[in-house]
């Protein structure tokens, strides 16, 4: 079952949100990832295929990716092979926009033929990739108005 974690405050998010992911790490999942933003730059993304450790020496211990603010994951595939691009957090193409999920999107491969018709890459063979270019898609300013 795949976990998510999220934190935003004035301490170093990744963690926070590292620790946040072991305390599910008994649920099983092939890959974690995180997203920490930091400002008003964009987010960084840094994913692992494989159990936490993976994630936790590639960002240091969370020490290697600064900002207050982020989300984390840990997957259990169903859509893709265990992988670092199929792992999450997703986004779109300019990275302003990052998602997490659960779950499955039935139609996402309607979605995605649409999407790809208007020009949209997609990188990963994820169902939740879908949702960071469909949002993208319907962003016109206001997120609230591009969810509904």
């Amino acid at each position: 079952m795949c976990g998510i974690v999220g934190y935003t405050g004035d301490k170093q998010a990744a963690p926070i949100l590292l620790s946040g992911l072991e305390k599910l790490e008994y649920r099983g999942y092939d890959s974690a990832g995180l997203a920490v933003r930091d400002g008003k730059l964009l987010p960084e993304i840094v994913k692992a295929k494989g159990r936490l450790i993976a994630l936790k020496e590639k960002t240091n211990d969370g020490k290697a990716v600064s900002g207050c603010c982020g989300i984390g994951h840990t997957r259990w595939a169903t859509h893709g092979e265990p992988s670092d691009v199929n792992a999450h957090p997703h986004y779109n193409k300019n990275k302003n926009i990052v998602v997490v999920h659960n779950g499955i999107i039935e139609n996402y491969l309607k979605l995605k033929q649409k999407l790809e018709k208007k020009g949209y890459e997609f990188v990963s063979e994820t169902d939740t990739e879908v949702l960071a270019h469909l949002l993208d898609y319907y962003y016109q300013g206001n997120p609230l108005q591009a969810i509904t």
